[in-house]
């Protein structure tokens, strides 16, 4: 082992700057999954990644068409007989809006204080190519003990709304012992830590008409409701003065977390100051009861994720809108569906309309909570990879976020999920000034060969 542990080194250190070159490529296509009018650079993504596939070792590579954006596969068989690891990624990202935010290009990648800074580098451009450097790093040095399998999609951003389809019309093609995924984060280099579970999602948008045109607020304001006014008191009502989520129904289905689970998240280091001075605010905020690490982790939540109406350009303009819009998400918990639950959201809009107004609620898009048993040979590979260039045991967490297809791969294909993230929750996903540290992508590259090898031994 000692061998193979110094040619991966070597050969990582030989190739590093090629590895961060071929990363800054990927990055300069702006795949913005959610705008038609990158429809050309999204194929043009998945054809670099297809051709970087295909550079780094695997025998076979190609883009394949689903309804919409295209899928990249790719594979490397080494024995039939061998373990297989299936690695997903996705290579499209969110829109970078606002721009006026961000402090350079966000597909003009700029490296600063050992970070890139550009959208999709952390999520998840930047963790998805990990494992292909991975792999060129086990095939060049002929250590490769498994086979593995990519499946790289173009669509996670809007919710993977033809992966589905996808995976089930191709089993065999994507058939695995083990799905690897690495679009989540870490506590800190310091203390390492391994996703088990993610939360679910149901996410829709609501309508809110008063009267038939934008109508003079002096004229009118005081006699004709206001459809801003009555959507911000629907919201307002979504949350008691606990913070307590007050939808009926909404938490019947939620499976407590146990003592034993919340003593083991109570372990991982949290500074209060800390996270409050990163993210500039006086107060956390959530639900009573729970900490701050639980509040992201173990229990369902509402936001509002935008909200709109009326005139909103420079200057004055004294109207009373006719319409006012707000997108709205729930994270879900294991044991909670959203199909369930969206129908619960789109009801409970609908019931509690005001009077003056009508409400018109639909469906975005939702996907289900996800959990991994950390008895699972997946799992303690994974813990043991870490284990052994971290040099620290790695701390079990829930993640707060959504990968709507994980519950979908699993049926479909059997299989459990492993989530090895190397990103940080400071990463600015979603938002302006996403970034993703050198020294996390290299430690990646470092230590996604060892899951291989101890997945495979194990």
């Amino acid at each position: 082992m000692e061998h193979t542990h110094t040619a991966w080194t070597e050969y990582q250190k030989q190739h590093q700057q090629r590895f961060l070159d071929e990363m800054l490529e990927l990055l300069r296509i702006p795949s913005i999954s959610a705008k038609s009018e990158h429809k050309d650079d999204m194929r043009k993504c998945a054809g670099l990644v297809r051709q970087r596939l295909l550079d780094s070792g695997c025998d076979r590579a190609e883009v394949m068409e689903t309804a919409g954006h295209p899928v990249v596969y790719g594979e490397k068989i080494v024995d039939p007989g061998k373990p297989t690891v299936l690695v997903y990624g996705h290579y499209d990202v969110q829109p970078a809006d606002p721009l006026e935010l961000w402090h350079s290009g966000p597909f003009d990648p700029v490296i600063k204080e050992g970070k890139v800074f550009a959208r999709g580098s952390a999520d998840d451009k930047g963790q998805f190519y990990m494992h292909v450097k991975a792999l060129e790093t086990m095939v060049k040095t002929g250590s490769l003990e498994s086979n593995v399998k990519f499946l790289i999609e173009g669509e996670e951003e809007v919710g993977s709304p033809n992966l589905g389809t996808f995976v089930a019309a191709n089993k065999e093609l994507l058939k695995a012992d083990v799905i690897l995924i690495s679009d989540s984060s870490m506590i800190s280099m310091e203390t390492p830590s391994l996703d088990i579970g993610v939360r679910g999602l149901s996410y829709i948008q609501v309508e809110v008409t008063g009267p038939n045109r934008d109508l003079h607020s002096g004229t009118y304001g005081g006699a004709v409701a206001n459809p801003i006014t009555m959507l911000c008191k629907m919201i307002a009502s979504l949350h008691d003065e606990n913070n307590h989520i007050t939808i009926p129904g909404f938490y019947d289905d939620v499976v407590e977390a146990s003592a034993e689970e919340r003593e083991l998240m109570a372990r991982a280091p949290f500074n209060e100051k800390e996270y409050k001075e990163d993210l500039g605010v006086k107060e956390v905020w959530g639900e009573k009861g729970y900490t701050v690490n639980e509040r992201t982790g173990i229990r369902p939540t509402m936001e509002v994720n935008g909200i709109w109406g009326g005139y909103t350009g420079e200057g004055a303009k004294t109207v009373l809108p006719s319409k006012a819009y707000a997108k709205i998400s729930a994270r879900l918990v294991p044991n909670q569906n959203s199909r369930k639950l969206t129908d619960i959201l789109l009801e409970h809009f609908r019931k509690i309309a005001p009077a003056g107004v009508t409400v018109h609620a639909e469906e975005h898009h939702g996907g289900e909570p996800y959990m991994t048993p950390i008895d699972s040979k997946g799992y303690k590979a994974a813990a043991k990879a870490i284990q052994t260039t971290f040099g620290k045991e790695p701390i079990p967490v829930r993640g707060g976020g959504s990968i709507p297809i994980c519950s979908i791969l699993e049926r479909e294909l059997g299989t459990k999920i492993i989530f090895m993230g190397f990103g940080l929750d400071n990463d600015n996903l979603h938002s302006p000034n996403e970034k993703y540290n050198l020294e996390n992508y290299y430690k990646g590259i470092e230590t996604i060969p060892y899951f291989h090898r101890f997945f495979a031994q194990g």
